[in-house]
């Protein structure tokens, strides 16, 4: 009687310990947050730019965003994003984005993209030029409790002013002179 004593006290140890690790590891899964959940709010936010809703930035932004983008440093918190959601649809009113990646791991998306869209008014003081853009970067998002609270932005500016005629392009000319800088 002893050893089967024993026994059930050992089962109910080995039983205690699985459904708390059960616990640990359903705590762990919600502070980390769902990728796929956390894929689709990133979803919404494509769908903030290919459309220009501007109220659906209140449905992904946290109230403490924070925007990272060196090439739009006044763009820092959700009100100056949809400022500039609003300005891009006036210069790019066909934009596009398209999702070409999209990786998630606990609380981070990161996400590339490309863009298409044609230059047919007014942008940042440019007129219009008709010409059609390719532009491709990459946005990591962390987000927590459902929605986006930071955003860091790597894109193609360069090209993109090439495209526009804003800067030259590399073509032989710039190349036949790069001999002289070595």
């Amino acid at each position: 009687m002893r050893k089967f004593g024993k026994i059930i006290i050992y089962l109910l140890l080995v039983i205690a310990f699985i459904v708390l690790m059960g616990f640990m590891a359903e705590g762990e899964s919600n502070a980390v947050g769902n990728p796929d959940a956390n894929k689709a709010i990133i979803g919404r936010l494509g769908e903030l730019w290919n459309t220009g809703n501007l109220t659906i930035a209140d449905e992904v932004f946290d109230a403490n965003f924070v925007n990272h983008d060196p090439n739009n440093p006044g763009v820092t918190n959700s009100e100056s994003y949809k400022g500039l959601v609003a300005a891009i649809h006036i210069g790019f009113p066909d934009f596009h984005v398209a999702t070409d990646d999209l990786i998630a791991e606990g609380e981070k998306v990161a996400m590339r993209w490309t863009i298409i869209a044609t230059h047919q008014g007014e942008l940042m003081g440019m007129p219009a030029t008709g010409i059609q853009l390719v532009w491709t970067g990459i946005t990591v998002a962390h987000l927590a409790n459902g929605k986006i609270v930071e955003m860091w932005w790597s894109h193609d500016t360069l090209g993109l002013f090439q495209q526009l005629g804003i800067i030259p392009t590399m073509g032989p000319k710039i190349l036949r002179g790069a001999h002289r800088l070595q």
